[in-house]
């Protein structure tokens, strides 16, 4: 026993265990041994009974007679089976003589429920998923699951930041690529295509202008382990088309364009938000918006991680944001000073759906322009704007959180304070406060009031009653503990049968989230980043924030599909899953997800002596 126990220790999801429960792990095992070329499970046989571990040796997972993926010693399988009760999607098969530990159902599932058992299950499924693909060849492979390294075909060719358009131009035809790396002096930028023509050819430049002066800077890059699916999120939300790869030092090894992730079949993001941007008037930009589902239905289709998904509709709802600004300054005049619209709440996490509502705010510094006057000049501003947004499908927010409102459309000196006062008596907007405005962030206009912001919000270790506000915040919504039973808590209603996936499963993750991080004096406002911030800091321990992290994206991968299917019903997205739609793999993920937040939650409720209903 003391032998398995020590190998179980080496390998997930068995080296997350307390010592305890790792000892009754090893006190189950038996052990099979299966000669080469035997067949431990049958694909579309019997589901799986128990869980494996390969101790020597190694098993094939077969698909149509072709070995998909290889399993050495400490790899796992079966688990799909076992938790789902459906048969296995691959044949196992000993590659060569095999001893293998056998691990019964019950011990099994007490190790995947725990959230490094959550975390294990996504990550390993995944995984294989790349595998298979990879296995398959170029005909099968997932182009969005392979690292943009390997995209990189060619060394950047550069120039220096001296080169004239004419030169660059020249040496682009010369090296038949459609960018170049501008190097040397102050910094380095990107000249591409698009800037000779947009910048230069139809702005009228001389061709013995330098590069330097229509160069994009500062470069943004990706490393070159970044999935394609993760590069092509990053070009839609900085609106470009090229992206310089790094390699682990930092240096470009290399460019890749959106022409190269072409294979992604995934380029629609891209139409719309240029469509968007280009729309001459607010009725065009409300059509242009109305193609935003049959956009995410495709991405959900594509299987893109659900996290990305939510980016992408929150960039097109910034996009349809500047849009509609731009149109609504055309019509009032020059905005009488510095001003800057905010994004609260879900869409400045960058965190959106399509069953979505408007939460925003405006910032603005007067100069020369009576107070009142430039007050009356921004209230119309957000009018148009909020009406705008109302007219592309996104409903005005029902606590009254748009700049439209004068308690959200204040000087930047006004913010700070606001925000300073909301800090020192948190109780005074509740949880519009704790769960809403402490997420923002600057969409458009050039005043920054957002870093300014930042620095109240570093202080907020300093106030034990608002961090005590914000961990009651983080308790208020608790998971559906009958769905642990297979029993939907919503018994009467409009939507019985169902349970609230966002009130009663992501919202409660964003606030732990926010709470861990904003009470360490942390700055971010994605809820994956704060989750990190929040082992950093010791809010919470590694294996409860890894296992929040794959119940938030479980959870919304749920959100977004059911989205999808409401859409393609004719019906308006809602949040009221019913748990029949889902196949009993989900089910058992969700369990796992809402066991997960249900003990995050009960021990902050401990730590400050809250108790739980």
């Amino acid at each position: 026993m003391v032998q398995v126990e020590a190998f179980l220790a080496r390998y997930p999801p068995f080296d997350a265990l307390p010592p305890e429960e790792l000892r009754r792990v090893a006190r189950a095992v038996e052990i099979a041994f299966f000669p080469a070329g035997s067949t431990i499970l049958l694909r579309a046989g019997e589901p799986a009974g128990s869980l494996y571990v390969v101790r020597t040796g190694a098993v094939e997972l077969v698909e149509d007679g072709r070995v998909v993926d290889l399993l050495l010693e400490g790899e796992v399988f079966g688990h799909p089976s076992l938790l789902s009760g459906l048969e296995p999607a691959f044949s196992v098969r000993a590659h060569e003589d095999t001893l293998c530990y056998v691990i019964d159902r019950e011990v099994a599932e007490a190790v995947l429920g725990r959230p490094s058992g959550l975390a294990f299950l996504t990550a390993s499924l995944r995984k294989r998923m790349e595998r298979a693909a990879e296995a398959r060849g170029p005909a099968g492979a997932d182009a969005r699951l392979l690292p943009v390294g390997r995209l990189v075909r060619r060394p950047p060719v550069t120039c220096g930041p001296g080169t004239t358009v004419r030169e660059a131009a020249q040496l682009m035809a010369r090296e038949r690529v459609s960018s170049l790396l501008v190097q040397g002096g102050s910094g380095r930028g990107i000249v591409t295509d698009r800037d000779l023509r947009s910048r230069v050819l139809a702005a009228g430049r001389d061709p013995h202008t330098p590069v330097s002066e229509v160069m994009s800077t500062p470069l943004v890059t990706v490393p070159a382990e970044a999935t394609t699916e993760e590069v092509l999120l990053t070009m839609l939300e900085h609106g470009v088309h090229h992206l310089p790869v790094t390699d682990a030092t930092g240096r470009i090894v290399g460019v890749v364009s959106d022409t190269d992730l072409m294979g992604l079949e995934r380029t629609d993001p891209f139409a719309v938000r240029s469509a968007i941007e280009r729309a001459p008037d607010r009725e065009r930009v409300v059509a242009e918006a109305a193609r935003l589902p049959l956009v995410v239905r495709g991405l959900v289709e594509a299987d893109v991680d659900p996290v990305h998904v939510g980016h992408a509709v929150a960039i097109a709802i910034d996009t349809l944001t500047r849009r509609l600004l731009e149109l609504a300054i055309d019509e009032l005049g020059d905005p009488p000073g510095p001003w800057a619209w905010l994004a609260f709440g879900s869409q400045a996490r960058r965190e959106q759906a399509l069953a979505t509502d408007q939460d925003h705010g405006l910032a603005y510094e007067p100069t020369d322009a009576d107070p009142e006057d430039a007050d009356r000049y921004f209230a119309a501003l957000a009018d148009r704007v909020t009406a705008g947004l109302e007219a592309a499908g996104i409903p005005r927010c029902r606590g009254g959180v748009m700049a439209i409102n004068p308690a959200w459309r204040r000087t930047a000196a006004g913010w700070e304070a606001e925000l300073r006062r909301w800090m020192i008596d948190p109780g005074v907007r509740g949880r519009v406060f704790t769960s809403i405005a402490l997420d923002y962030r600057r969409v458009a206009g050039p005043l920054d009031v957002a870093s300014r912001l930042d620095e109240v919000i570093r202080e907020a270790p300093r106030h034990p009653g608002f961090v005590r506000r914000l961990a009651l915040t983080a308790v208020e919504l608790r998971p559906p503990t009958g769905f642990f039973r297979d029993v939907v808590v919503q018994q009467r209603g409009a939507h019985a049968g169902t349970f609230a996936v966002k009130d009663t499963g992501i919202t409660p993750v964003t606030n732990l989230a926010r709470y861990g991080a904003v009470s360490a004096g942390g700055i971010a406002n994605r809820t994956l980043r704060r989750l990190e911030v929040a082992v950093a800091s010791g809010r919470l321990d590694e294996e409860l924030g890894t296992g929040l992290r794959e119940a938030f994206r479980l959870l919304w991968r749920v959100r977004l599909v059911h989205h999808v299917r409401r859409v393609g019903e004719g019906a308006e997205p809602d949040d009221h899953v019913d748990p029949t739609e889902l196949d009993a793999i989900v089910r058992r993920g969700l369990k796992e997800a809402f066991r997960t937040i249900e003990r995050a939650q009960r021990l902050l409720a401990r730590e400050m002596g809250f108790r739980l209903r």
